[in-house]
């Protein structure tokens, strides 16, 4: 699946993927979401992607970016006809505080202060916020909050996604802790 969220009711997926998917590789960027909806003004098929660059989080796509992929992408959609009817596109990034779909998601964005809304309780709390600090060997969600550490099964996470954190100052209690939640020791030079 090339996208970590799709929501295209009433469309032919497989056709609309087949046109989406050779314009994200021309221009080197991974889907994200793909939602076909409504709004006040119409129908709009709403795409974000992202260009994964090591420690650069938000960066990699440019408006400029954004702009040549609507053009080409909306060229291959009027050719293959693939959405009937009249429609808006909408190009974008997924932001700072871009949702977290998919388990590998969690570990990249490892270090980062989150927010998770939980569809089970995980010890008596239905959401946290703290320092992500990845995936343990079973595939939970590790979480560092100013409760402690929080270890939750993938499949109890209703949605999730990154605070953004102007100051860097994500959580002094996660950052003082080295993996495993335990107290990291000072490192002499």
């Amino acid at each position: 699946m090339p996208f970590a969220f799709e929501k295209l009711t009433g469309l032919n997926s497989d056709a609309l993927l087949a046109a989406v998917e050779p314009i994200l590789l021309a221009h080197r960027v991974e889907g994200v979401e793909l939602i076909w909806r409504t709004d006040n003004r119409g129908w709009v098929l709403y795409l974000t992607v992202e260009r994964q660059l090591p420690g650069q989080r938000g960066a990699g796509v440019t408006l400029d970016d954004c702009s040549e992929i609507s053009r080409d992408l909306s060229a291959a959609l009027d050719a293959t006809d693939v959405i009937p009817g009249a429609y808006r596109l909408e190009v974008g990034t997924p932001g700072l505080e871009r949702a977290l779909y998919r388990p590998a998601e969690y570990a990249r964005f490892a270090g980062e202060l989150a927010r998770l809304r939980l569809s089970q309780p995980v010890a008596e709390q239905r959401s946290l916020r703290g320092v992500l600090l990845g995936l343990d060997d079973e595939g939970r969600v590790q979480v560092d909050t100013e409760q402690g550490m929080f270890s939750v099964p993938f499949d109890a996470i209703a949605s999730a996604n990154l605070v953004f954190d102007p100051d860097g100052a994500k959580s002094n209690k996660a950052r003082s802790k080295g993996p495993g939640g335990r107290k990291a020791s000072p490192r002499s030079k």
